[in-house]
């Protein structure tokens, strides 16, 4: 049962966290095309498909850690170091994408598509933050990962 359990943590992992990681590293530098581009249609649509990409696979992310906690339940490793660490850390990734990038691409996508490209100036300053915050969240789950793989000090052999 542990392997399956497994199995499916880490397929909910790739299915679910990857397509986020992807969308949103994307949305800077296509809210800056969108700003600057003479197809600021084009960029809106994909602007949108973007940040629809991170809503639903955000939603479907949930199966991560309910599969991790079930996972870490069968191992017996719920106390580990390695393992409190991995939570805090996904929980603030979590609380990174649903308090700041999400809200952040939301504002983005109503100032640029209510607005003729290249005017709106807070729309290009929300850039760099969403930028940074984005490289921030693919940090906190990039350390996870390496977490879950190395396991410092587990014992499981698994």
């Amino acid at each position: 049962m542990t392997k399956l359990l497994l199995s499916l943590h880490v397929l909910a992992a790739i299915v679910a966290v990857g397509p986020v990681t992807v969308a949103a590293s994307m949305f800077p530098a296509t809210l800056r095309r969108a700003l600057g581009d003479s197809h600021h249609g084009d960029a809106l649509t994909t602007l949108r498909t973007l940040h629809r990409i991170c809503r639903v696979y955000a939603g479907i992310g949930i199966a991560v850690p309910v599969f991790g906690f079930a996972t870490a339940s069968s191992l017996g490793v719920l106390g580990d170091a390695w393992l409190i660490t991995s939570i805090v850390l996904t929980a603030a990734a979590a609380g990174v994408l649903a308090l700041l990038i999400l809200p952040a691409q939301d504002r983005a996508l109503a100032e640029t598509g209510s607005s003729a490209p290249s005017s709106s100036g807070r729309t290009a300053s929300t850039q760099r933050p969403l930028a940074m915050l984005t490289g921030i969240f693919n940090l906190l789950w990039a350390t996870v990962t390496v977490l879950m793989i190395i396991r410092p000090g587990s014992t499981t052999g698994v």
